[in-house]
């Protein structure tokens, strides 16, 4: 049904291949638009987002460690450093 398909990419210019499986997956996934960069483009513009991020102060509410979070805390959540909060996302 699917079948690769090589796309250029905005930002570099370079052609990169859009496979048929993630064409499948962007189907799946209710996807309107092809991908517009390639992988090293992506890669890069989350980079450079994520490093843009504001990030808050916060206090761990299970080990009270000082971390650093990409959302405003508010007081009825409570806010877990990065080691806590993988112990409480594997529970």
């Amino acid at each position: 049904m699917f079948q690769d398909k090589t796309l250029v990419c905005k930002d570099c210019g370079k052609e990169f291949v859009f496979t048929a499986g993630e064409q499948e997956f962007y189907a799946e996934k209710g996807f309107q638009n092809e991908p517009v960069r390639c992988k090293d483009c992506r890669t890069s513009r989350k980079t450079t987002r994520s490093s843009e991020r504001e990030m808050f102060d916060a206090v761990c509410a299970e080990c009270g460690a000082p971390t650093k979070i990409p959302f405003q805390p508010r007081n009825d959540r409570p806010v877990y450093c990065s080691a806590c909060f993988q112990n409480h996302k594997s529970r």
